[in-house]
């Protein structure tokens, strides 16, 4: 049940943070999984001083994770495009 939860948690904070970067049109629910998992995975390890732990969900983690998204993207759109939205 928990990898569930990663995917629809991971997709919707992948579908936020590219509402945020003006990337939505550019991605499908494939993608925001992606993103929102792994900006949740680089959210976690830059607020948490590189230790990965079990946190519960909260409205910090979630915005941690949002962060860590939106960051991403950001990195993304400046490898992809030489600037950042």
């Amino acid at each position: 049940m928990g990898i569930i939860l990663w995917l629809i948690i991971g997709g919707v904070i992948g579908w936020l943070a590219s509402m945020i970067m003006r990337t939505d049109a550019q991605q499908g629910i494939f993608l925001n999984i992606v993103v929102g998992v792994v900006g949740a995975f680089l959210g976690g390890l830059i607020f948490s001083g590189g230790s990965i732990n079990n946190a519960p969900l909260t409205i910090y983690s979630f915005l941690v994770s949002l962060l860590g998204a939106v960051v991403l993207l950001a990195i993304v759109n400046l490898a992809r495009r030489g600037r950042v939205r």
